[in-house]
């Protein structure tokens, strides 16, 4: 899934991004609020991390602005403040859960894939390609019935390629979907991981589901090849 984390607290933003990203989200920071909206408007994310007290625009308003234009991500709203009032406030604005600070690291992972199960926007919890088989819901890959066990990134490539099974995705797509917008490494690093990919789901089956094409990118068969 991919996360804007948006909060203002540096040190705090930066080991989330590591934290989730080790946990094989695809993480975006922003640092207040203005910015925090413009990426939240101009990006599509599955789960927003929204703390309240930000320079420029509170996260109430930003929460507020966005469900106004009709913006489905999940949003989870941090804040110092500890209260029911603040609670109830970050909920009537829009928000679909809510986390005081200090939190633990473990209840926050754990309430952003419930959010994630939840919402469900991007698609349905299990997608069935012949017989092989995504759930990114129970972070489970499968194929004829036979557990297929990949690394966090791994799956969260195949994940990005069969949400647009039979379609060319684009490596660059790819980069931003599993990494971030703001990676600037090696984009053959996706090139590595689909291939890592490809000899998981398809090489001991004799399948040729997950396709290069040359120039253009990468594409899962509808079929399942």
């Amino acid at each position: 899934m991919r996360v804007l984390v948006v909060e203002d607290e540096r040190r705090l933003a930066l080991a989330l991004q590591r934290g989730l990203r080790s946990e094989g989200f695809s993480v975006d920071v922003a640092h207040d609020g203005p910015q925090g909206l413009w990426m939240a408007c101009e990006h599509d994310y599955d789960l927003i991390v929204l703390d309240i007290m930000l320079p420029g625009l509170n996260g109430y308003r930003v929460c507020a602005r966005l469900r106004a234009a009709g913006n489905e991500s999940g949003i989870l709203m941090l804040t110092a403040k500890d209260g029911e009032y603040d609670e109830a406030e970050a909920l009537d604005t829009g928000a679909d859960d809510f986390l005081s600070k200090p939190f633990s690291y473990l209840v926050l992972v754990a309430r952003l894939r419930a959010l994630g199960r939840r919402t469900g926007r991007r698609g349905p919890r299990t997608m069935e390609f012949g017989d092989l088989l995504v759930d990114p819901a129970r972070h489970l890959c499968s194929r004829g019935g036979t557990e297929i066990r990949l690394t966090a990134r791994e799956f969260a490539v195949l994940e990005c390629l069969a949400r647009r099974a039979g379609e060319v995705v684009p490596k660059r797509e790819i980069l931003e979907q599993v990494w971030d917008s703001a990676f600037d490494g090696d984009p053959n690093v996706v090139e590595v991981h689909v291939s890592a990919v490809r000899r998981k789901i398809d090489a001991p089956f004799g399948r040729a589901a997950l396709e290069t094409v040359r120039g253009a990118g990468y594409r899962l068969a509808a079929d399942g090849g």
